[in-house]
């Protein structure tokens, strides 16, 4: 069995000094995007099981939630010392097995 990957493509997604305000935006709408395709895959899961493991969905919510407290945390203290934040966000997509 090959272990190694190979990234086919990298999309950079964003790049870029923001403001607090701004990049509270920024990053808090990709987190709110993953939380909601989570919530949505549980929900499809359960329509035809309701006994169906959703212990993944339910984790990766609970996660993301608290990165996101995180997240408006810096900005605040950002905020607080007149800082800009940059983010710097690259998706690696690969072809597995």
């Amino acid at each position: 069995m090959n272990a190694s990957k190979e990234v086919m493509t990298k999309v950079q997604l964003v790049d870029s000094k923001f403001s607090p305000s701004e990049a509270a935006d920024v990053v808090s709408s990709l987190i709110r995007e993953k939380i909601n395709f989570h919530k949505l895959h549980r929900l499809s899961m359960c329509e035809g099981n309701v006994n169906s493991n959703t212990k993944y969905d339910d984790s990766r919510v609970v996660e993301l939630d608290l990165e996101r407290k995180k997240f408006k945390e810096i900005c605040r203290e950002a905020k607080a010392n007149g800082k800009r934040i940059k983010i710097n966000g690259i998706l690696e997509i690969e072809i597995i097995d």
